[in-house]
């Protein structure tokens, strides 16, 4: 039937990870023949050497070498000794060269030419390794010296055969053999074993699998109409998205660069080592305002890492001034429908009691002062969202008894780069709303409140004082906090640390001046450039 076209994933593991064993095992194998023979090599011409040293130490060696006939003297003695240490061969030399003894009988009285030899006849001993007569060796030179040393007569040449890797594995082919198999049965185990965990690590699914996964996953990322940006442990990118470079004016690769690189004081850090989710934080990167969540990766009960999402803050405006448009054009209607109603019926009080003089008098003047602030706000205020804030929150003052009075150094050309419509909605109506809830239930001398927006050179200026309760000297530090009120109710604490996040994502600062039972002043500067800051996701 024949192979498969393509073998599954477990036993193209299996294959690969045995033949790497098995090779490394025979190339193993061979390095430690290899050294075993060097070994070997090192420890016979050890043996070679005091074999040497021993035979040029012979009183009947140092008398009858370069004697003639010395022959019949010297080659008993040096057989006895090479029979008895089993050596392959102890040759005696005289200084001219000649053989006086040899294992074959025939070679003596002829020339040592083995080419190794010059350094012994000058006083040298050593060990020499060289293909001889009867086959590769090890050779120990050794002069032989007479009148205690002073002169040399002649050379000691002891050699030994050393063994070649084909004898070596014949003499221990048997264990090696057992050796052999038993790695490459154990590797074979192992390479299963390996197999399996890797199958199951990747849930049982092949490497095709996985990549269209992968790819899958890649293309959905992609096409999530937020940013994403993953990091690890090691606070390095693994998953950035097409929205997250855009949001961010990112260029260039970043997966796997340190998370610091795209974004400077990142606090994606904070969520890996904390483990705390964070969601929607409004934060400004590269001079681009985004509405961020932050949630760590849990993988079987570990951190190993965090994701963050975010979305360009100016896209929610869009959606977000079209709800808060309509919700304001209803509380301005609301309000509107109330104040006239309340008009009409003092008018018709006045016409049923007959003051029809007074009635007039009454039309005119809230006809007159409607339009005169009317006037001044379309005059003064070209940003219109603003302009019809403070027309509604000065028809719900009135309602609520409250004067509100728009200083006469108001005037809004445009407002500041760093700042939009709505996000001024939101400072300047908190501001508004938490001075007319401080000045609610005091005298009606005391219920004032007064607003200020202004364009100057260098910043956007927005001041808001009230004749109210005044905030305690202990509490100045902590009235922007998140859920911070002095009064015990539920869903307070909220207005003040809306402004202060605003505020401070626009690059501005924030003044307060207030003394307890007398008043309260907060003044708010946005410079008219934003500043470039990196208040990390």
């Amino acid at each position: 039937m024949g192979l498969p076209r393509q073998l599954p994933l477990r036993w193209k593991i299996t294959l690969l990870s045995f033949g790497l064993i098995a090779l490394a095992v025979l190339i193993g194998g061979m390095i430690l023949i290899e050294n075993f023979s060097a070994t070997l090599e090192d420890e016979i011409g050890s043996r070679a050497m005091a074999v040497a040293r021993t035979v040029a130490q012979i009183e009947e060696i140092q008398n009858n070498v370069g004697t003639p006939g010395g022959d019949a003297d010297i080659q008993p003695v040096a057989e006895r000794i090479r029979l008895a240490t089993n050596v392959e061969y102890i040759v005696v030399l005289d200084m001219d060269r000649t053989r006086y003894s040899h294992p074959l009988q025939d070679r003596i009285g002829q020339q040592f030419e083995g080419g190794d030899e010059g350094p012994a006849f000058a006083d040298h001993e050593y060990i020499s390794r060289a293909a001889g007569i009867m086959g590769p060796s090890v050779r120990a030179f050794v002069p032989i010296r007479v009148d205690e040393g002073t002169r040399q007569v002649g050379v000691v040449v002891v050699g030994i055969l050393t063994p070649t890797v084909t004898g070596l594995l014949s003499d221990i082919r048997t264990t090696f053999y057992f050796s052999l198999l038993f790695a490459l049965i154990v590797g074979l185990a192992g390479s299963i074993y390996l197999a399996d965990n890797i199958k199951r690590t990747m849930h049982n699914m092949e490497p095709a699998e996985m990549a269209r996964l992968m790819e899958e996953r890649v293309s959905v990322f992609h096409a999530i109409g937020e940013g994403i940006i993953a990091i690890d442990r090691e606070m390095n990118i693994t998953v950035i998205n097409e929205e997250a470079r855009r949001i961010l004016h990112l260029d260039g690769e970043y997966i796997g660069r340190p998370v610091l690189e795209a974004i400077p004081d990142s606090h994606l850090r904070r969520t890996v080592e904390t483990g705390t989710s964070e969601y929607n934080q409004e934060r400004s990167i590269n001079g681009t305002a985004i509405l961020v969540s932050r949630i760590p990766i849990v993988v079987n009960g570990e951190i190993v890492g965090a994701v963050a999402t975010f979305k360009d803050k100016s896209e929610l405006h869009t959606l977000a001034e079209e709800l808060t448009g309509v919700k304001k054009f209803i509380e301005a209607l609301r309000v509107q429908n109330h104040e006239h109603a309340n008009k009409l019926h003092t008018i018709a009080g006045l016409i049923q009691l007959k003051q029809y003089d007074e009635a007039i008098d009454y039309i005119f003047e809230v006809t007159a002062e409607q339009e005169e602030l009317t006037l001044f706000l379309t005059k003064n205020i070209k940003d219109y969202s603003v302009a019809g804030l403070i027309f509604g929150k000065y028809s719900r003052a009135k309602e609520l008894r409250i004067e509100m009075s728009i200083a006469p150094q108001t005037h809004l050309n445009e407002l500041p780069a760093g700042l939009d419509s709505s996000t001024a909605v939101i400072i300047i109506g908190n501001l508004l709303e938490n001075a007319m809830d401080a000045v609610s239930g005091l005298p009606q001398e005391r219920r004032k409140v007064e607003i200020l927006v202004r364009n100057l050179p260098e910043h956007f200026l927005i001041r808001v004082k009230d004749l109210g309760v005044g905030i305690a000297p202990e509490h100045l530090s902590e009235i922007f906090k998140p859920g911070f009120s002095t009064k015990a109710k539920e869903n307070r604490g909220v207005g003040l640390s809306l402004v202060y996040q605003q505020v401070m994502n626009a690059g501005g600062e924030i003044r307060v001046e207030s003394e307890q039972d007398q008043f309260t002043n907060i003044e708010i500067r946005i410079p008219n450039e934003r500043r470039s800051t990196y208040e990390g996701n």
